[in-house]
């Protein structure tokens, strides 16, 4: 079987509001399980292609922040 995440993640939200996007990214974060890892993953891709330098480079710091913690 071939899945592409990407489109099944972009088919499953693509008609949800900004609410409803935090909920699922907060109880996937919450859930600590391995299996929301890849739909995180497609969001953030989404994030780093649309964002600008100055907002890749502050998620930068973010990331590289809470790494030392």
């Amino acid at each position: 079987m071939n899945l592409d995440i990407r489109k099944y993640i972009h088919k499953n939200f693509e008609n949800t509001n900004k609410e409803e996007i935090k909920e699922s990214i907060n109880s996937s974060i919450a859930e600590k399980e391995e299996v929301t890892l890849p739909g995180l993953g497609v969001f953030f891709e989404n994030i780093w292609k649309n964002a600008d330098e100055e907002l890749q480079n502050k998620i930068i710091d973010i990331l590289e922040n809470s790494l030392k913690s």
